[in-house]
């Protein structure tokens, strides 16, 4: 996920839960992520592994967060895919697909995901969904390939692109950090070393391997699947390579975003942001809890701001989303913003935002 998400607070309001419905488990069939799906030429030598269920239009795109791969979506692609088609894929050196060409910006991602869809003959229109740092990518996918958009999903956004200055500071100098540990921890590795001779990175207090998603093992997710997601995570260099490249290249891909900021006219954009990063309790010392309030509304505040992007916006707020993971905490929350962008999108309206 992103920086700001796996410390749980660089930065309350009123929210919607879902109460019963679909639930993440263990025992859903994640067996596809076991494998490869299809290997796609990306362009300048990359290849993406996309995994693709269901048919319809709009297809559905899903980007994950920083330090995850296809998996996050394990809940909601399939259920999605019983409605329309649904894609998730592996960033260049995650998952299956293989290490890609660098640096690893936000405008190479976009522009490796645009060729590899059309590679693999799945044209637009696209319904992007960007969980984190993914969403960050997928505001740059938009604002470069417009006229194939038919909506945004943005799940816990990164939003470094509409921050203030000082907020932006504090967040650059936690992602120089987290660059410094993680590259410890890949050049251990690269060196044959195991990643726990590293050092415990002070930022997090988080072990190497456990960095990825939200640690393992991940209850939304089969035995098998930990099981593989955890070796990747102990074993590959190219997987440390893709997360440090990327961190690295992140204040850049907040300018970016910033200066090409455009409408998307009535194009339906959903913001969905977690009430609770930091889960406080009874027992959460009072001076402490108050910083964690005073960062989540800056968190709300700062992704409520991609509402006047389009004429068709709502932010929906989760409260029973740990770590804001909300497509395995609450999926039901993900499922339903997407269905209203994928509804909205096929209603005869004059879109505007550029072609």
């Amino acid at each position: 996920m992103s920086g700001i998400g796996k410390l749980r607070g660089l930065f309350l309001v009123v929210a919607t839960c879902c109460a019963g419905g679909l639930a993440a488990s263990s025992t859903a069939d994640d067996s596809i992520y076991l494998h490869p799906g299809l290997m796609a030429p990306a362009g300048d030598g990359a290849v993406l592994n996309l995994y693709c269920i269901g048919s319809g239009s709009p297809t559905v795109v899903f980007d994950s967060g920083h330090q995850d791969w296809a998996p996050a979506w394990s809940v909601v692609q399939p259920e999605v895919a019983k409605w329309t088609r649904a894609c998730s894929y592996d960033r260049p050196g995650s998952g299956f697909s293989p290490a890609g060409p660098m640096p690893r910006t936000s405008i190479r991602i976009a522009d490796e995901l645009h060729h590899a869809l059309h590679s693999a003959g799945i044209t637009g229109p696209y319904i992007l969904i960007g969980h984190a740092f993914g969403g960050l990518n997928m505001r740059v996918f938009a604002y470069r390939h417009m006229a194939e958009v038919a909506g945004l999903v943005l799940i816990d956004t990164d939003a470094g692109d509409v921050a203030p200055p000082d907020v932006l500071q504090r967040e650059h100098a936690v992602f120089a950090e987290q660059e410094r540990d993680l590259r410890a921890c890949r050049d251990a590795l690269a060196a044959g070393k195991p990643l726990p001779s590293v050092p415990v990175p002070t930022l997090t207090h988080t072990t190497c391997e456990q960095r990825f998603f939200r640690g393992f093992p991940e209850k939304a997710w089969s035995p098998e699947l930990n099981a593989q997601s955890l070796k990747m995570a102990e074993s590959s260099v190219a997987l440390f390579d893709e997360v440090v490249s990327e961190l690295h290249e992140m204040p850049g891909d907040e300018g970016y975003s910033k200066q090409h900021q455009r409408s998307f006219g009535s194009r339906p954009i959903r913001v969905l942001t977690s009430a609770d990063h930091f889960g406080d309790s009874e027992n959460t010392p009072t001076a402490v809890h108050l910083r964690h309030l005073k960062s989540e509304t800056a968190i709300a505040e700062g992704q409520a701001q991609f509402l006047a992007l389009s004429s068709n916006a709502k932010q929906v707020f989760a409260y029973h989303s740990g770590a804001a993971y909300i497509q395995f905490d609450q999926p039901d929350i993900v499922l339903a913003a997407i269905r209203e962008a994928y509804d909205a999108s096929r209603a005869p309206v004059v879109r505007g935002g550029g072609r």
